[in-house]
């Protein structure tokens, strides 16, 4: 989908600043194990399926609507991966705009829908093996986040502070 009108208006004001944003990811698997990744058709990299979550939308929502326009299939929201941001989190898009995002990453299971590409975002979509994705074409978020998805049992993840006040 393109950029959002809510997001166009702010990009009108700001220009190619540094805007920072609030998304949300979808994990999906396979009953075989393996990673539903979509290839971004600008990049050409390998990005689980998500996107900035809209005014007023839960953040749940969000990464429902974002799965289901990137890949047509309609998921269920099972359980909380974790809350990510950092370096690999800030982006430079082509037409020179700069975002950050903090991500909420989810994992969903497939509830209808079929597997197709939107064809302007996303070029392709297929599993990967974690094996596979350690030699993948990944966007570095989607690895960070991805690399936590895989632990499918795990508490949900974020990173532990390292930020503490100056002593005087």
């Amino acid at each position: 989908m393109p950029i959002s009108s809510h997001l166009a208006a702010v990009r009108a004001k700001v220009g190619h600043d540094l805007l920072t944003l609030t998304a949300a990811s979808v994990s999906v698997f396979d009953d075989r194990g393996r990673l539903l990744l979509a290839k971004d058709a600008e990049t050409e990299l390998w990005t689980l399926p998500g996107g900035a979550i809209d005014p007023g939308e839960q953040p749940a929502d969000a990464a429902i609507r974002e799965c289901f326009e990137e890949t047509g299939l309609r998921v269920e929201i099972c359980k909380l991966v974790g809350v990510f941001g950092g370096e690999e989190f800030l982006i430079t898009y082509t037409n020179k705009d700069v975002t950050y995002y903090t991500t909420i990453a989810f994992e969903g299971r497939i509830v209808g829908g079929a597997h197709k590409p939107d064809g302007v975002e996303i070029v392709s979509l297929q599993y990967f093996s974690q094996a596979d994705c350690i030699s993948l074409n990944l966007s570095p978020s989607s690895r960070v986040i991805s690399e936590r998805a895989f632990d499918r049992n795990g508490a949900p993840w974020f990173a532990q502070a390292a930020w503490v006040p100056e002593t005087i």
